[in-house]
């Protein structure tokens, strides 16, 4: 899969399968954002892989592209952060592997803190 020549534009596979794979919490991910793929590569709605990945439960998945230099904070189109999906879905693990990588539980609208709330929730750092 090492192409001396790719560049996020022309690498050798289908950008849209990424976010199949984000979903889905194959650490292959992490192979092709190593070969090239930006970790912070977004859907149309703004989603990103970390996004996905963090909403979807792969704790795993959502430090691996943390440490590859995704923008935790990284709101999508409607404003969602990742760390305030994981608190939405309950994703405890999620939620530490976040805040461990910096993740600001005021970011993005409603924030983490918000959310958390509203679900009678409380983050670690809160706990």
């Amino acid at each position: 899969m090492s192409d001396p020549n790719a560049t996020p534009d022309r690498l050798p596979v289908d950008l849209d399968q990424m976010f199949d794979l984000a979903r889905a919490g194959a650490d292959l991910l992490l192979e092709f954002v190593d070969a090239g793929v930006p970790a912070d590569h977004a859907d149309a709605q703004g989603n990103t892989l970390l996004m996905l990945a963090a909403y979807h439960g792969h704790a795993g998945l959502v430090r691996g592209l943390a440490e590859r230099g995704a923008d935790v904070d990284r709101a999508n189109a409607r404003g969602q952060s990742p760390l305030a999906g994981a608190v939405f879905k309950g994703a405890d693990d999620v939620v530490a592997a976040l805040l461990a990588a910096g993740a600001d539980p005021d970011a993005g609208a409603p924030s983490a803190r918000d959310t958390a709330r509203m679900f009678g929730r409380t983050l670690p750092s809160e706990a």
